[in-house]
């Protein structure tokens, strides 16, 4: 984090000023985030997939990248092994921390098509990395690394998935328009009746112009006039009515607003306890770490707050793909990663630690996925073993 925004540029600042800087910050991720989901829904039902898909391919990217550029630029730096305990961090704070929280503000929906697909890549890869860890360091003992080629794989896999991703989402678009009366296979659930199709209500306004009777069961001409009166002034909610291009601008228009405050909010808070003297590793321990995952926990709770609480399911798994592909990818592309960490203390800490806790969070989550697809949505007590797994990793490790 510190290679984005240069502490240095926070260093001497009076701590008022400080505060009045970090409150900015603050209003500015929220708004951006605002701007984001808002934009992020938008685009979703202008191209024709889910909110789910969405999450996972362009939100999930555009808070992944900036971390990408973080850890790439350390390990160009000889700073190689960050990058591999911050990804797999990043991973833990994303499915614990942040889908945790999400679980107990609300029932998040479980969508069976697209989690069964995007779910299993998202511990499929964790696996993936898991073992060629594990092999690695059988292998070549304290001197393994993540090599590049091991780098340019990943990197392989992640192309495919962004492809794969958008495949399933307009798969799961077409099981709704081609089967629109049957309790479908993504949800398990009847489709809605509050609100009539599009394609009715013209059929309705189409019969009050000519003046005959519109061929829609159970609905009267009369009845038919109103609902077309309904969908022509309501229209298309407020993001629609924009061009796929406007809504890419809001996506990451926010998406630059919600990394950028963010990190300025971090490093502000930082300052202002370097000038209380708080220690250093308190720092690093829980503002640093947790300022890491704030920008997707933001967005996360601005999701819920907004109605489209699909944004935080697909942006986690979204997210934990990418660390592990694109985030790990690109680092072990640009340098060979360090498995075992010297400075560690102990050295093998990545994999007695960070690994095993990284698979059994995955692991969870892997289970509340098939547990709650049939039901259509996550029970909120899923949340707490998740975050107290969370919780445990981060006393875990400021213990050492």
């Amino acid at each position: 984090m510190e290679y984005l925004i240069p502490e240095e540029w926070f260093r001497g600042v009076q701590w008022p000023i400080l505060a009045s800087i970090a409150v900015a910050a603050f209003y500015v991720l929220v708004k951006g985030a605002d701007v984001l989901v808002d934009g992020a829904a938008g685009l979703a039902r202008r191209i024709g997939v889910t909110e789910t898909v969405i999450g996972a391919t362009v939100v999930s990217l555009g808070t992944t990248t900036p971390e990408c550029a973080v850890s790439v630029m350390a390990a160009w730096t000889g700073n190689a092994g960050l990058a591999l305990g911050n990804a797999v961090g990043s991973v833990i704070a994303d499915s614990g921390l942040i889908f945790g929280v999400g679980c107990l503000l609300t029932q998040l929906p479980a969508d069976r098509f697209l989690l069964s697909r995007q779910g299993w890549v998202q511990f499929g890869s964790a696996l993936l990395l898991a073992a060629v860890c594990y092999a690695q360091y059988a292998r070549l003992g304290d001197a393994a690394t993540l090599s590049r080629p091991i780098g340019l794989l990943f990197l392989g896999l992640l192309a495919v998935y962004m492809l794969a991703s958008v495949r399933w989402g307009r798969q799961h678009h077409a099981l709704h328009a081609a089967e629109p009366d049957r309790p479908d296979e993504v949800t398990g659930s009847p489709p809605s009746v509050s609100t009539p199709p599009v394609d009715t209500a013209v059929h309705a306004q189409a019969g009050h112009e000519s003046g005959s009777t519109p061929a829609v069961a159970g609905k009267t001409t009369a009845a038919g006039e109103a609902t077309a009166d309904v969908v022509e002034r309501s229209e298309l909610p407020a993001p629609e009515r924009h061009s796929v291009w406007t809504l890419l601008g809001m996506v990451f228009g926010g998406l630059i607003l919600v990394v950028v405050s963010s990190h300025v909010l971090i490093q502000s808070i930082s300052e202002i306890a370097r000038q209380f003297q708080i220690p250093q590793v308190v720092i690093s321990g829980s503002i640093v770490a947790f300022g890491t995952s704030l920008p997707e926990l933001i967005v996360g709770v601005v999701s819920i707050r907004r109605g489209h609480a699909e944004l935080l399911v697909g942006n986690v798994i979204g997210a934990d793909i990418l660390n592990v592909l694109f985030v790990i990818g690109a680092s072990a592309a640009a340098a060979p990663l360090p498995i075992i960490d010297p400075q560690a203390e102990p050295p093998h800490v990545f994999l007695l630690l960070h690994l095993p806790v990284m698979l059994v969070i995955l692991g969870l989550f892997r289970l509340f996925i098939a547990v709650s697809a049939r039901r259509t949505r996550f029970s909120r007590w899923m949340g707490v073993p998740l975050v107290l797994t969370y919780l445990a990793f981060v006393m875990l490790s400021y213990a050492r």
